[in-house]
């Protein structure tokens, strides 16, 4: 599996740098996402602009993502720009459960208001409590 990582301070993107997002490297995109979640990743962007088939395994891939960051962070998808991938979402219906942001940049933005909203509130929580 080829990808790009992106380390920042409040935030990663992860670059797929494959053309298809199927059962043969779906496993260990979900492998990648555990470690990543697990070295304190709290922000991740997942890129998709270089994807253009993503298949069931693929999609499930995307969801236990989303499901690992719930409650601890953002996770967010971005540059889905091939028409099999869009479809492939509206035909699930998850761009209600997936937070979808069009380009790189708006994506990194909305990771960062996350970010800081997360620590406004936790600021607020701690004034509270004393």
């Amino acid at each position: 599996m080829k990808f790009s990582l992106d380390k920042q301070d409040k935030y990663s993107v992860l670059t797929l740098d494959e053309e298809n997002l199927n059962s043969l490297i779906a496993p260990n995109l979900k492998s990648e996402f555990v470690f990543m979640r697990n070295e304190g990743v709290r922000n991740l962007i997942f890129d998709l602009s270089k994807v253009a088939y993503v298949d069931s395994s693929g999609l499930s891939s995307i969801l236990t993502a989303n499901r690992i960051w719930k409650d601890y962070g953002s996770f967010i998808l971005t540059g889905i720009v091939h028409p099999a991938v869009k479809k492939l979402i509206e035909i699930s219906r998850l761009e209600s459960i997936l937070t979808i942001i069009p380009t790189l940049q708006e994506a990194i933005d909305y990771a960062m208001m996350e970010e800081l909203e997360r620590e406004i509130g936790a600021e607020e929580e701690e004034a509270t409590d004393n």
